[in-house]
């Protein structure tokens, strides 16, 4: 073959090889956006699950989703820490917050790694029954048991 016997040059398959390229790049950035975005809808799911039993009085479910487990009546001996009745008078209309008619997710964060080395929770903060001040929630990652957070948070805007 000479040099003036060879095939004329085909752009297509450089622009079709750029087009795929380009394509993976973009999935890949909309699937890390997508992903960090959601983190922590586990979390915030048990959180609303939370407190939609307390706002409908539904407070055996209630204490079942704080403590991880929806079957806990089987076995209530494993929370006598933090027993049925304690729960109730803490999130019953005689709590803190008196009864609970509303609640909104402000924000749900890891918490500081300066504090925590491996977090094994994240903060959700939640508004209750429209006040001002927000109440820190902890829950687990892996049990997705709530307790009060460690630490105290505030958000930055929607997250």
């Amino acid at each position: 073959m000479a040099l003036m016997d060879a095939k004329e040059y085909d752009p297509r398959p450089a622009e079709r090889r750029r087009k795929i390229i380009a394509t993976v790049v973009v999935a890949v950035v909309a699937i890390s956006v997508y992903l960090y975005i959601t983190r922590y809808d586990s979390e915030k799911k048990v959180i609303n699950n939370f407190f939609q039993a307390i706002e409908q009085k539904d407070f055996d479910k209630a204490y079942g989703i704080y403590e991880g487990d929806p079957d806990w009546k089987q076995h209530p001996e494993k929370f006598a820490n933090y027993s049925e009745n304690q729960f109730k008078m803490d999130w019953g209309p005689q709590g803190e917050y008196g009864a609970i008619t509303s609640h909104r997710i402000d924000c749900a964060l890891e918490p500081p790694k300066k504090e925590f080395v491996s977090p094994s929770g994240v903060v959700i903060v939640v508004i209750i029954n429209n006040r001002a001040e927000p109440r820190s929630m902890w829950v687990e990652k892996k049990s997705k048991t709530i307790s009060d957070s460690p630490v105290a948070v505030a958000c930055h805007g929607p997250q």
